[in-house]
């Protein structure tokens, strides 16, 4: 399919974002001229094997770790199968329960439902209507067995922020008070480029990322691991990453993550300026524009570069399709799901009734996007919600 000459209105960060030229003119040289395999010990292979050392220096740098703490995966959604199901396995001898909440991302909440039929015990907590979840809960919840809590640092549907370092705290302190071990994981795939990712301060054992969720490359991502942290790896094969993640490296994509990072981490201050200067114009002309618009996610703990609303008597789905026509490119949901009709799951934890739900809309900013984009979309939205209510109405009355 060619994409027409017009260029679109991008509007779906964070499904993916572009490759930043900068980033694949780095990668360049390691798909042709330094093709060896990181893992052999002539001089080609060592040329490899140092740039993947540079690309793990540069992401320990971002997370204030160790190098040696970075393991290389093909993902976000690998990253987080490894650190609940490798965590949870290596653990299963100290106790079979993990807790994680009703809002995270399918590949979390899927790798539970697969430590359910292990034997594990897991809980699912509920969020309040801005799709926070409380201490309090995860307090509560936290017992003897817990081995495990996994929680969701940016929603990657309506953007809300967790107090990670808090529920840090307080993990650390129930395990003392048990006596026990209790890792605590997060998914930090939407935070890279707005948030302090400083594994340090948030206190994390383990923390997820997706290099394409930050101008850099698809089919990469990687996976903190604390020093220590009991691990069983899901990929068995030559050893690589220090026996935590075997198959051979993707060096071209590892050194456009960790080229990606550190630009996105240089930028940091000014892609929140500018994200959430747009962000803000959106949500308040949708609010004042288009009568019966529902802001979805926290007003204020959201971040920078997103906007999640639903339209009262309307559905997604021609939504998108209508702003497609006028080549504005968003989403009705987290990419994975997009293709399905089943009203979000994120969207009916935090309250929504499932035709409130199909009638979302998310619009996720980046760094390229501007004020004429975010107001040419206030005006094709405005626009084609009210005609979409008009063609409902009059099909309702005949």
């Amino acid at each position: 399919m060619n994409m027409p000459d017009i260029k679109p209105i991008y509007l779906d960060h964070a499904a993916t974002t572009p490759l930043e030229s900068q980033v694949f003119e780095v990668m360049k040289p390691h798909f042709s001229d330094n093709y060896g395999n990181p893992s052999s010990i002539y001089t080609l292979a060592q040329l490899a094997r140092e740039a993947v050392d540079v690309a793990r220096d540069q992401v320990s740098d971002v997370l204030n770790c160790k190098p040696t703490e970075i393991v290389f995966t093909s993902g976000g959604t690998e990253s987080d199968n490894a650190a609940v199901k490798g965590t949870a396995i290596a653990l299963k001898n100290v106790g079979n329960h993990v807790i994680t909440t009703s809002i995270e991302h399918h590949a979390v909440l899927h790798s539970c439902q697969q430590l359910e039929q292990m034997g594990f015990n897991v809980t699912y907590l509920p969020v309040d209507e801005f799709g926070r979840v409380s201490i309090t809960d995860i307090e509560n919840a936290l017992t003897s067995e817990t081995i495990l809590v996994s929680i969701i640092m940016v929603n990657n549907e309506i953007g809300t922020i967790q107090q990670i370092s808090d529920i840090s705290k307080l993990i650390k302190i129930k395990a003392s008070l048990y006596n026990t071990t209790i890792l605590f994981h997060t998914d930090a795939v939407q935070a890279v480029g707005y948030l302090d990712l400083d594994v340090q301060r948030l206190g994390v054992d383990l923390l997820s990322l997706s290099a394409h969720k930050f101008y850099g490359p698809k089919g990469v991502g990687c996976l903190y691991i604390k020093r220590g942290t009991p691990f069983e790896p899901q990929l068995a094969g030559g050893g690589q990453e220090r026996e935590r993640r075997s198959g051979t490296l993707n060096v071209p994509g590892i050194v456009g993550l960790g080229s990606a990072i550190e630009l996105a981490e240089e930028r940091r201050e000014q892609a929140v300026r500018h994200c959430s200067n747009l962000r803000d114009k959106l949500i308040e002309g949708l609010l004042k524009d288009v009568p019966g618009t529902k802001l979805n996610g926290h007003s204020i703990e959201r971040v920078a570069n997103n906007v999640n609303v639903s339209f009262e008597g309307v559905d997604g789905e021609p939504i998108l399709l209508g702003l497609d026509f006028a080549g504005i490119l968003g989403s009705s949901g987290s990419a994975c799901s997009s293709a399905s009709l089943e009203p979000s799951h994120v969207l009916l934890a935090i309250g929504l009734n499932a035709q409130e739900a199909r009638g979302s809309l998310r619009l996720t900013l980046g760094l390229h996007n501007t004020e004429q984009e975010v107001q040419k979309t206030l005006d094709v939205l405005s626009d084609l919600v009210k005609k979409l209510r008009e063609m409902s109405y009059t099909a309702g009355v005949h």
